[in-house]
Protein backbone atom coordinates (compact mmCIF):
# COMPACT_ATOMS: atom_id res chain seq x y z
CA UNK A 1 0.00 0.00 0.00
CA UNK A 2 1.28 3.43 -0.88
CA UNK A 3 -0.35 6.81 -0.36
CA UNK A 4 -0.28 9.49 -3.04
CA UNK A 5 -0.09 13.23 -2.32
CA UNK A 6 -3.74 13.84 -3.23
CA UNK A 7 -4.82 11.14 -0.76
CA UNK A 8 -2.77 12.80 1.97
CA UNK A 9 -4.41 16.16 1.21
CA UNK A 10 -7.87 14.55 1.34
CA UNK A 11 -7.19 12.81 4.67
CA UNK A 12 -5.80 16.01 6.16
CA UNK A 13 -8.94 17.83 5.03
CA UNK A 14 -11.20 15.18 6.56
CA UNK A 15 -9.24 15.38 9.83
CA UNK A 16 -9.37 19.19 9.72
CA UNK A 17 -5.56 19.36 9.68
CA UNK A 18 -3.52 21.90 7.80
CA UNK A 19 -0.49 20.45 6.03
CA UNK A 20 1.90 22.83 4.35
CA UNK A 21 3.14 21.85 0.91
CA UNK A 22 6.71 21.60 2.24
CA UNK A 23 5.62 19.07 4.89
CA UNK A 24 3.42 16.98 2.62
CA UNK A 25 6.13 14.99 0.85
CA UNK A 26 8.04 14.29 4.08
CA UNK A 27 4.87 13.07 5.83
CA UNK A 28 3.85 10.97 2.83
CA UNK A 29 7.29 9.37 2.73
CA UNK A 30 7.19 8.64 6.49
CA UNK A 31 3.74 7.07 6.31
CA UNK A 32 4.68 4.98 3.28
CA UNK A 33 7.82 3.78 5.11
CA UNK A 34 5.59 2.72 7.99
CA UNK A 35 3.33 0.80 5.59
CA UNK A 36 6.41 -1.01 4.23
CA UNK A 37 7.31 -2.13 7.77
CA UNK A 38 3.75 -3.36 8.36
CA UNK A 39 3.82 -5.29 5.08
CA UNK A 40 7.17 -6.87 6.05
CA UNK A 41 5.74 -7.95 9.40
CA UNK A 42 2.65 -9.32 7.66
CA UNK A 43 4.74 -11.39 5.29
CA UNK A 44 6.32 -13.45 8.10
CA UNK A 45 5.09 -17.06 8.11
CA UNK A 46 3.48 -17.64 11.51
CA UNK A 47 2.01 -21.05 10.72
CA UNK A 48 2.12 -23.20 13.83
CA UNK A 49 3.07 -20.33 16.14
CA UNK A 50 0.67 -19.97 19.03
CA UNK A 51 -0.17 -16.48 20.28
CA UNK A 52 1.30 -15.48 23.63
CA UNK A 53 -0.88 -14.33 26.51
CA UNK A 54 2.04 -12.28 27.82
CA UNK A 55 5.24 -11.09 26.09
CA UNK A 56 7.46 -12.70 28.74
CA UNK A 57 5.82 -16.11 28.23
CA UNK A 58 8.41 -16.89 25.55
CA UNK A 59 11.24 -16.95 28.13
CA UNK A 60 9.51 -18.00 31.36
CA UNK A 61 6.28 -19.40 32.73
CA UNK A 62 3.84 -16.59 33.47
CA UNK A 63 1.07 -17.09 36.00
CA UNK A 64 -1.61 -14.47 35.56
CA UNK A 65 -2.95 -13.23 38.86
CA UNK A 66 -6.65 -13.33 38.11
CA UNK A 67 -9.35 -13.37 40.73
CA UNK A 68 -12.61 -15.27 40.53
CA UNK A 69 -15.40 -13.26 38.93
CA UNK A 70 -17.92 -13.12 41.78
CA UNK A 71 -20.49 -10.50 42.78
CA UNK A 72 -19.11 -8.48 45.68
CA UNK A 73 -21.91 -5.93 46.15
CA UNK A 74 -25.69 -6.14 45.89
CA UNK A 75 -27.58 -4.44 43.05
CA UNK A 76 -28.42 -0.92 44.26
CA UNK A 77 -29.52 0.58 40.96
CA UNK A 78 -32.85 1.96 42.24
CA UNK A 79 -31.25 3.51 45.32
CA UNK A 80 -28.48 5.09 43.22
CA UNK A 81 -30.97 6.54 40.72
CA UNK A 82 -33.32 8.12 43.26
CA UNK A 83 -31.53 11.48 43.06
CA UNK A 84 -31.47 11.52 39.26
CA UNK A 85 -33.79 14.08 37.62
CA UNK A 86 -34.99 11.60 34.97
CA UNK A 87 -34.80 7.80 34.73
CA UNK A 88 -36.46 5.39 32.30
CA UNK A 89 -36.26 1.59 32.67
CA UNK A 90 -33.08 1.79 34.75
CA UNK A 91 -31.30 4.28 32.48
CA UNK A 92 -30.38 7.88 33.25
CA UNK A 93 -32.07 10.30 30.85
CA UNK A 94 -30.02 13.33 29.81
CA UNK A 95 -30.67 16.23 27.43
CA UNK A 96 -29.61 15.76 23.82
CA UNK A 97 -26.18 17.33 23.32
CA UNK A 98 -25.34 16.52 19.68
CA UNK A 99 -27.76 17.29 16.90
Amino acid sequence: MSLQSQEMVRMASLAKLEIRTQELEHMRSSINDFFKIVEAIGSVDTTGVEPLAHPAAIIQEVALRLRDDVVSEPNQREANQQSAPAVDRGLFLVPKVIE
